[in-house]
């Protein structure tokens, strides 16, 4: 069952208003959505690229009618259906119907053929692992995971093909084991990060975060905030940085006085000056929580 993690505190920074035009752009099971709806007389345009999401979609259309709207398409397209919002709200993380759903190879846990697609997409992980050279494939390990075994995963996996496709996960996640040299105890699984590395890829995560991030820009009216939810550190150092060089500056004179540090027209204020975590109880509900952060801007 998938549950919206920071969904109270998304709310609150979002802080939807009766009337506006909203945006969900990563609709996945609707949990964002059908708080806003609830929430206020609004309207809320919901982004997703996955085909298995279009049920649920129908069924918040039957409930909500004209008031929500559905786009089966990538959020990094979004400019090519909307003009002007109030708000967007965005949860970056690899949705639980993702990995529960062994058919779609996400899962190191679960037998299945590699996969890794949210939706649509230019590759799959399948032709990655069996296509790809032994020094792409590191270099997009050690990018977008900063896996220390890098190289050697890499190399294990070249070798490991040319005796035999790679077909499946637990084929892949076999090999990683073996690169860690069948460790007895381990924190994480020596998988997790070589999957996530593989999946990023795959679906082009941090390329639409940033496209979104910088469409916001020009789609926020005045005091419209983007909130954004991340889960590991590539996707939050996106946001916060994102933020920090779109807002203006401040610099304290002395203990009484803060002026602007620079007079450019930035377009952002910063809203959640340090990133808002989930609590303890929630995390205790939903361990996949536990590495949620939230950060919010306002269109100035």
């Amino acid at each position: 069952m998938h549950t919206s993690v920071l969904l109270k505190e998304a709310l609150y920074y979002l802080n939807p208003q009766q009337n506006g035009i909203y945006v969900d752009a990563t609709f996945g099971a609707g949990g964002y959505t059908k708080a806003i709806l609830q929430h206020t007389e609004c309207t809320v345009i919901a982004f997703d690229r996955d085909q298995t999401t279009i049920p649920t979609a129908q069924k918040l259309q039957l409930e909500f009618g004209e008031r929500f709207q559905f786009v089966h398409d990538k959020f990094s397209n979004i400019m090519q259906y909307i003009s002007k919002v109030d708000g967007i709200v965005a949860d970056f993380g690899i949705s639980s119907m993702h990995v529960d759903d062994a058919s779609r190879g996400f899962s190191f846990n679960k037998e299945a053929k590699l996969n890794m697609q949210m939706g649509k997409c230019d590759i799959s992980a399948f032709e990655v692992i069996n296509t790809f050279s032994e020094e792409k494939l590191a270099q997009i390990i050690d990018k977008y995971s900063n896996e220390h075994l890098a190289k050697k995963i890499a190399s294990m996996i070249f070798h490991a093909r040319k005796k035999q496709e790679i077909q499946t996960t637990t084929q892949l996640a076999n090999i990683i084991y073996e690169a860690y040299n069948k460790p007895k105890h381990y924190k994480i699984h020596p998988a997790t990060k070589t999957f996530q590395a593989i999946r990023i890829f795959v679906n082009q995560e941090l390329e639409e975060i940033e496209t979104l991030l910088n469409a916001s820009i020009d789609l926020l009216k005045p005091n419209g905030r983007v909130v954004c939810v991340s889960f590991h550190e590539l996707e939050d150092r996106l946001v916060k940085n994102f933020l920090a060089e779109n807002s203006q500056k401040k610099e304290k004179i002395n203990k009484y006085s803060i002026e602007e540090k620079n007079q450019e027209n930035k377009p952002f204020e910063v809203i959640t000056k340090k990133p808002v975590e989930p609590s303890a109880e929630e995390v205790r509900l939903n361990p996949r929580a536990r590495s949620a952060k939230l950060r919010c801007g306002e269109r100035i």
